[in-house]
């Protein structure tokens, strides 16, 4: 994945309308193309289920739960073509929906229910009682029973709950969403707990949920089903990974020399959190700023001048250069101090520097609103005390809560979660699927921040060499989608760092996160860089 279309139910359903009025696709096509492509998505990612081509005591192998929408007749498409592939015989299946279709029934779910029976497939209803029992022995569970045209709870709690506590080893795979997931969707209402979703285009934003995400699995993308201009005319988010979000970074030129590949100052640490401070500044020193200078405490300066090596550790409170960027925040503390230099920091991104606020400096912003300079970097509980706006609420659906906020502030959000949110006072929004667990330590959000300030601080020194070449006046200033770039190119980073095999399953210390970065980095954004490289 590089970047996929996310969209709500309503956006989905649109889609799905202009593609058979004005693209001259039709329902049955589409159903079509969904189910087979999300069969044969299924068939490479577990070859392992489809080894075995019979069951010894005449149990089925594959059981599909299929509702009276799109989402069943999709299930049944990727039965029907599991079977013609000769992936699964169809006497070793079982199809198990909420009414068995009658025979004066004309809609696209009743005419792919008869091709299936008529193939051999066995039919059962949920009336029958005996869905336990199947349920028991099926080894792989394709679940249609809902999709994005549920209203509020699911309406069948009993089987989420069967499928849920399920002791099998069996598993379930749901078709665009795991059964009882919407955009309506909260916290407390059934939900199946799927190993993997089939996510067919466009990916439906509401998998993406923090407090849902974990019920999905392993998301799947299940493409080239819909014109991409059409999906792109009704984007209401991106879903970004690293390879995309590199290639919107300029790589760093081959005659560039330190000052020109940004200066960053980082305002962090004090007595006892001298660690955020170095773990940031390393951050922005393996992003590729060229300077780093680290304003500290008189008091923690010898500690970090002995241990931040290649780092300009200054307790003079006077820079000797202007910066490309500030980062403020990290181990900082709250004082009168901190307050002051806050609002100087202020005045500078009104100028036009990009300042990254993180960790003690959001919550001393306040109300202040900026000047579309400035990335605030909040995880739920800073959010939650910066926004008023309850935990809770922000991992249950925190799109239009960031949205409305960065809109609000004139500034660009970065949500940190095991999803991380990307929001524009513009009303772009950006997800990153993070789901690595080895960042849930402190000293991430630190690495993260300094990421962030490295790169908008070479971004804007190569937007101010740019300007002396056409002897433009003023100062340099990053656009406004530049930083919202900048930070997904920070946040993607991080996420694939944690996921090279040196460090996904083991603890780690940030500083080893931040040296597996600069390789990732450096491959990007040198000179050397090629554009086929992993």
């Amino acid at each position: 994945m590089c970047r996929e279309v996310l969209a709500g139910a309503a956006a989905s359903r649109i889609i799905d309308g202009e593609a058979v009025s004005q693209w001259s696709f039709n329902d049955a096509a589409l159903v079509e193309a969904a189910g087979r492509e999300a069969a044969r998505v299924l068939a490479e990612n577990y070859a392992s289920l489809f080894r075995e081509a019979s069951s010894p005591d005449g149990s089925p192998l594959v059981l599909v739960l299929a509702g009276a929408g799109n989402n069943g007749a999709d299930a049944m498409v990727i039965l029907r073509s599991l079977i013609l592939r000769g992936l699964v015989p169809a006497e070793n299946t079982a199809l198990l929906v909420k009414k068995i279709p009658g025979g004066g029934d004309r809609n696209l779910g009743a005419e792919i229910y008869r091709s299936l029976v008529k193939m051999g497939v066995r039919p059962f209803s949920l009336s029958d009682g005996e869905d336990s029992a199947i349920l028991g022995k099926a080894r792989l569970i394709i679940d249609g029973l809902c999709g994005t045209g549920l209203k509020g709870p699911l309406r069948e709690p009993g089987l989420a709950g069967l499928l849920n506590s399920r002791e099998s080893r069996s598993l379930l795979v749901s078709v665009d969403l795991p059964s009882g997931l919407s955009d309506d969707w909260k916290p407390g209402m059934p939900l199946l707990r799927a190993d993997a979703t089939l996510a067919i285009e466009p990916e439906k934003l509401c998998l993406y949920k923090p407090a849902a995400r974990s019920f999905c699995g392993r998301i799947l993308h299940v493409g080239g089903i819909f014109p991409p201009a059409l999906m792109e005319k009704h984007r209401g988010a991106e879903l970004v990974s690293w390879a995309y979000c590199r290639t919107l970074i300029p790589p760093v030129p081959p005659d560039s020399y330190k000052y020109s590949r940004g200066l960053v100052e980082i305002r962090a640490g004090a007595l006892g959190s001298t660690g955020a401070a170095k773990i940031a500044a390393r951050g922005a020193q393996a992003a590729g700023a060229g300077l780093v200078r680290l304003a500290v405490d008189s008091a923690i300066h010898p500690i970090l001048a002995a241990s931040a090596s290649a780092v300009m550790v200054d307790d003079s409170g006077r820079s000797r250069f202007e910066p490309d960027a500030l980062l403020l925040g990290p181990g900082w503390g709250r004082s009168p101090q901190r307050l002051a230099s806050l609002e100087e920091a202020l005045a500078r991104e009104e100028e036009g520097i990009p300042l990254v606020l993180d960790a003690d400096a959001i919550h001393l912003a306040g109300d202040r609103v900026f000047h579309g300079n400035a990335l605030l970097t909040p995880h739920p509980g800073e959010l939650a005390a910066y926004s008023g706006i309850p935990v809770e609420e922000l991992l249950a659906n925190p799109s239009p809560l960031l949205l409305a906020l960065a809109r609000e502030k004139r500034a660009f959000i970065l949500f940190k979660s095991h999803v991380m949110f990307i929001a524009s006072p513009g009303g772009d929004l950006a997800v990153l699927d993070g789901m690595r667990p080895v960042l849930a330590a402190g000293g991430s959000g630190d690495l993260l921040a300094g990421f962030c300030a490295g790169i908008a601080g070479r971004c804007r020194s190569i937007a101010g060499r740019r300007r002396a070449a056409t002897a433009s006046s003023g100062p340099p200033r990053l656009r406004g989608g530049d930083l919202y770039a900048c930070a997904m190119a920070g946040a993607s980073l991080l996420i694939q760092a944690a996921s090279d095999p040196r460090v996904a399953n083991r603890f780690i210390d940030p500083v080893e996160l931040a040296d597996i970065a600069a390789d990732l980095a450096g491959r990007a954004w040198l000179s050397g860089f090629s554009a086929g490289e992993n």
